[in-house]
């Protein structure tokens, strides 16, 4: 990978688009450049397939290119022609290369006439790795079948034909057929009001990356949250959905007074069927949740701040390689902890970032040197490998320095100018902070030397200055904690009765990888953590119970893990299952009759895990 130096530009001299070295893509955005796409689509239910028509506008950069390259993974071609401007038609020859268990098949079609449009005819297959096809027994309400889409990192290229890297940025609009009853969202503006007649029309005026293309259709009712935000979900759930995420009209408004305004009309939520593999997904218009967060009061809406953050980093500037992703992750990461503290005050956001900072400092250790920098080299990852704990928690924990040797003040002004400079952008690191050393560092002299930047963003671990908030209540935690592991203070004494989500989730991180069988068995009887509806507490407490041993949790653990496809809830349990032989055996019992119901990433994930195990047995 090619970097930009830092010394050879200047934020006055950037370009509106640098192409990063993108290892993730087929796609020559030097050659031609997608700027527009106009979709066609029909949803085939009982197939579980997308029929669609994909019509490229294109940007021809150099005049001698011979052709036309998209990333493409397991679609059906069916024809491809080029669009003159008077739209008259003609065939093109292609080539659909074999099949990269990671990029998918390149796509090369001749173009010697630099048609100004090139229209792809094709089907996905069951299996695209960027959808998954639920039946109605796998829905809330059971009523009618639901599907939904997944994109990032470069999953967006097995359901249509694009330039799928992050460095570029393209307008849409889509016709989509669907069976009548059924509601469409997609990642554009959605009307609340749309009859359910089976055809829906988007529109997506701004620029925006192929990960952040998305869409969905099932039985989704409708409930307004503010003036400019709803909320989708089955109808059994979105009463519930709309109670909890009651703020977000308010949390828009925090994110403007900070950020300035929000410029993507309206911000949605769409709550999916538990399957969905992500925490939140911040496809612009339309968040995609998990329901593992409706919690009944309002503890983890922090997920809502997060996605709703993105719309100023990440999908109004965004990361121009997954290389770069800390852009997206880090400084959302930032911006999540400031719109909760406004909200749900200071104490929260301190737990929260505590929580993420202590998790890091806990792991990072462990890691590769590389893997421990934000902005690392080159190296031999999956784009869905980048997005990792360094991205999110370093990433934000970077900024929070930054803050505090700043001013909150001075360090708002600066990242505000930043979100303009570059709105509608993919930018890499390197213009980051091609951007950062006069407008900042050297702007307001003494408070931080370029050698500490540089540090944080190209060095390893965490620097040993680095500022940590404080926090009473966890405080008074690490003091029970302690003295129920000593001994000194039994389960039933611990004054846990009003801990919320946070404090539990920070009790039980901080407690050793492998407890005592006793102490495990002392506090379940003590607070009845086996069964508990809250998947984050859930997580933590059954992978500490069968990685002491207590087989009485299984069945609780399994229901868990058949009931929630989220990966960061669930993977943590089939490891501590495969670390045994009885543990693994049962994981494979388990995984049985939840694949159906996993998304293809859960399912590639959890065989992963399966795999390894096996291998280390050897």
């Amino acid at each position: 990978m090619r970097l930009l130096s830092l010394f050879a530009i200047t934020a006055s001299t950037l370009p509106i688009a640098v192409y990063a070295a993108e290892p993730h893509s087929y796609a020559q955005p030097d050659q031609v450049q997608i700027t527009h796409l106009d979709l066609d689509l029909t949803i085939d239910f009982p197939q579980q397939q997308l029929d669609g028509q994909a019509t490229l506008k294109l940007n021809w950069k150099n005049p001698k290119a011979p052709s036309l390259v998209l990333d493409t993974r397991d679609l059906k071609i069916a024809s491809i022609e080029s669009v003159s401007a008077d739209g008259k038609t003609a065939p093109l020859k292609y080539a659909l290369a074999s099949r990269d268990k990671q990029l998918g098949s390149k796509l090369t079609i001749a173009t010697p006439t630099h048609p100004s449009q090139v229209r792809i005819v094709y089907t996905t297959v069951p299996e695209a790795s960027g959808l998954q096809w639920l039946t109605p027994s796998q829905t809330a309400d059971k009523k009618l079948p639901f599907m939904f889409s997944q994109s990032e990192s470069i999953h967006a290229r097995s359901w249509v034909p694009l330039q799928d890297s992050p460095a570029i940025r393209f307008t849409y609009t889509a016709h989509v057929t669907a069976p009548k009853d059924v509601r469409v969202a997609m990642s554009a503006i959605n009307d609340a009001h749309h009859p359910l007649d089976g055809k829906f029309d988007f529109d997506q005026p701004h620029p925006i990356p192929s990960y952040l293309l998305a869409i969905a259709a099932g039985d989704l009712a409708v409930k307004e949250t503010g003036p400019r935000s709803a909320v989708y979900a089955e109808p059994s759930v979105v009463g519930k959905a709309a109670h909890e995420f009651e703020d977000t009209e308010k949390m828009i408004a925090t994110a403007e007074a900070l950020y300035g305004p929000y410029r993507w009309g309206r911000y949605d939520i769409l709550v999916l069927p538990p399957s969905f593999p992500y925490g939140g997904m911040e496809n612009p218009n339309m968040t995609f949740a998990t329901p593992t967060v409706l919690v009944g009061d309002k503890s983890l809406v922090s997920l809502v701040s997060h996605e709703l953050a993105h719309s100023w980093s990440g999908n109004l500037v965004t990361a121009a390689s997954w290389r770069d992703i800390w852009l997206n992750e880090g400084v959302t990461t930032y911006v999540q902890g400031r719109i909760t503290e406004a909200l749900y005050g200071k104490g929260l956001a301190d737990e929260e970032s505590l929580l993420s900072a202590r998790a890091l400092e806990k792991d990072i250790g462990a890691m590769p040197a590389n893997a421990q920098k934000l902005a690392p080299d080159p190296r031999g990852v999956g784009a869905d490998d980048s997005l990792s704990a360094v991205a999110y928690d370093k990433g934000s924990w970077f900024l929070r320095t930054l803050e505090q040797r700043f001013g909150r003040d001075t360090f708002d002004t600066y990242l505000k100018s930043y979100f303009n400079h570059f709105a509608f952008q993919s930018i890499t690191t390197e213009q980051m902070l091609a951007y950062m050393k006069p407008n900042l560092i050297e702007k307001y002299p003494g408070k931080m030397s370029w050698s500490e930047v540089q540090d944080w963003v190209y060095g390893t671990g965490i620097p040993k200055d680095a500022p940590l908030p404080d926090s009473p209540h966890f405080d008074a935690i690490d003091k029970e904690r302690s003295a129920f592991l000593g001994d000194t203070l039994t389960a039933d004494k611990l004054d846990a009765k009003g801990w919320n989500t946070q404090e539990w989730m920070y009790f039980l991180d901080r407690l050793p990888d492998v407890a005592p069988l006793p102490k495990i068995k002392e506090l379940d009887a003590a607070w009845h953590l086996t069964g508990t509806p809250n998947a984050e507490i859930g997580m933590r407490w059954y992978t500490h119970a069968i990685d002491s041993g207590d087989k009485d949790v299984w069945s609780a653990a399994a229901e868990h893990m058949t009931r929630i496809g989220r990966l960061y809830l669930t993977l943590p349990l089939y490891k501590a299952f495969a670390k045994t032989p009885d543990g693994l055996a049962y994981a494979e019992q388990v995984y049985a009759k939840a694949k159906a119901g996993y998304h293809p990433l859960t399912q590639q994930a959890v065989e992963s895990i399966f795999a390894s195990a096996k291998t280390a047995d050897k």
